[in-house]
């Protein structure tokens, strides 16, 4: 399916979320790499601007780019946006210290222990309502290199984070952690994010059409997965040459 929009290049808004969406990243991240790829086959040129996510979203909303990238799922964003299909599926797990004894299988395992988290993240309502039942302390800070510097130094007992953010953080930020602290397989939650397109805007139903139509293609040969097996093998790190 070719584009019969007038335009062949289009502007999307992101906020910096590596190692999916980073201005300073390879392809500026494999969400962004993938997003360009998938417009580029529909012979569309994307052009990213990575700004504060609340700016990203309003200016996004008020005209200035074609869509935003990447949000999870939430009743307000409905009444603003038209959602894609899911361009990613996360994996939110606890990391811990390797030399800690840490198991859990529901949350009334953390019991009494401290958890950290990033501030105002909700990690799914089975968290959150352990949480608010007092089952264990959760405490809360700006980034997830402040929770690996807390964890190290037992300020906190475990915290919550997706899996690559998690790892691309620890050996980014602070390799010299990274063989005492690991993760544990079981996820506390597995959440999607979507490309938002402004429902205010007359392109927006075509490109949220084309875009949809080509990662389905994606999915379906094979080239999606190829994206993410490159991201675990570091394709995306900071040590690759920056090439956008």
């Amino acid at each position: 399916m070719k584009s019969t929009l007038d335009t062949k290049s289009i502007a999307i808004s992101a906020g910096e979320w590596p190692p999916f969406l980073s201005e300073s990243l390879p392809y500026q991240g494999v969400a962004a790499h993938l997003i360009k790829d998938i417009f580029n086959e529909a012979g569309i040129q994307v052009h990213f601007t990575f700004l504060p996510w609340g700016r990203a979203y309003h200016d996004t909303y008020n005209g200035k780019y074609a869509a935003t990238a990447v949000w999870m799922h939430s009743k307000e964003r409905v009444n603003n946006y038209n959602y894609s299909d899911a361009l990613l599926s996360e994996k939110f797990v606890f990391f811990y210290k390797k030399d800690n004894h840490f198991e859990w299988h529901n949350f009334n395992d953390l019991r009494g222990l401290i958890i950290g988290g990033g501030l105002s993240y909700s990690y799914g309502p089975k968290f959150d309502k352990a949480v608010a039942e007092g089952i264990f302390d959760l405490s809360q800070v700006s980034s997830t290199e402040q929770n690996f510097r807390r964890l190290s130094a037992g300020r906190i007992d475990a915290f919550a984070e997706e899996i690559n953010i998690g790892y691309h953080t620890l050996n980014n930020q602070h390799p010299e952690l990274a063989d005492t602290i690991t993760h544990h397989p079981k996820p506390i939650l597995l959440n999607n994010s979507f490309l938002l397109f402004p429902n205010n805007a007359e392109q927006s139903s075509e490109l949220l059409e084309i875009f949809n139509l080509h990662l389905q293609q994606f999915k379906q040969d094979g080239r999606y997965q190829a994206y993410f097996k490159g991201l675990e093998q570091g394709d995306y790190r900071l040590s690759k040459p920056n090439l956008k």
